[in-house]
């Protein structure tokens, strides 16, 4: 499987250049476990993440997804688990009326020796084939400093959330490399939108 697989037979491509936002999943979206999210039923939206992505869509962001997910190169779950747990994140977002345009996966265990588990950029740089253009300057959301690292390294505009590992995060960059930081997804997309006040 190649890492960007899992739900691309769903991938829209709205524009030639769309205006993109990248999300985490784990932790920006979803709850995390330390345990993983190894079924649909433990996938379990944070508290206005959903209705964050369906606003970022209705002001014109296309959303895609780049995530993690070593609990298959682990041996935890399957790809075919993955993409169901895929399907029902996508269900609960095409309810509150957002959408996710592609789902990007590095499913490789750390040891794996892979370029697309971030913080390598491998995975940005497959958004940016499939999509055409660059990320450079694009919002990048995450919770983890892998996340950030990762965003950097193709000049996206990294935002760290609050949620998920986001507080143990934040306390890890120097003042000068400190990245945007809001409280969650939802405080992201108001200022993305220019809802807040």
């Amino acid at each position: 499987m190649t890492p960007q697989q899992t739900q691309d037979r769903d991938t829209r491509v709205d524009a030639e250049h769309p205006r993109l936002v990248v999300l985490d999943r784990d932790g920006v979206i979803n709850a995390d476990s330390p345990d993983f999210i190894k079924s649909p039923g433990e996938w379990h939206a944070l508290p206005g993440s959903l209705d964050a992505i369906a606003q970022l869509c209705s002001s014109g962001f296309t959303v895609v997804v780049a995530t993690n997910q070593s609990g298959v190169g682990r041996g935890l779950f399957t790809e075919q688990t993955l993409e169901q747990i895929h399907d029902e994140m996508r269900r609960q977002v095409n309810q509150a009326g957002g959408h996710i345009a592609a789902v990007f996966v590095c499913p490789h265990a750390p040891d794996a020796g892979c370029d697309c588990r971030k913080p390598l950029p491998g995975l940005l740089r497959q958004i940016e084939q499939k999509f055409g253009t660059t990320l450079e300057g694009v919002p990048a959301v995450g919770d983890s400093a892998r996340d950030i690292d990762a965003a950097m390294a193709v000049t996206a505009r990294p935002i760290l959330v609050r949620t998920g590992n986001g507080r143990q995060a934040e306390q890890q960059f120097p003042d000068r490399q400190r990245p945007e930081v809001f409280d969650s997804l939802a405080d992201v997309a108001d200022a993305l939108t220019g809802r807040n006040s």
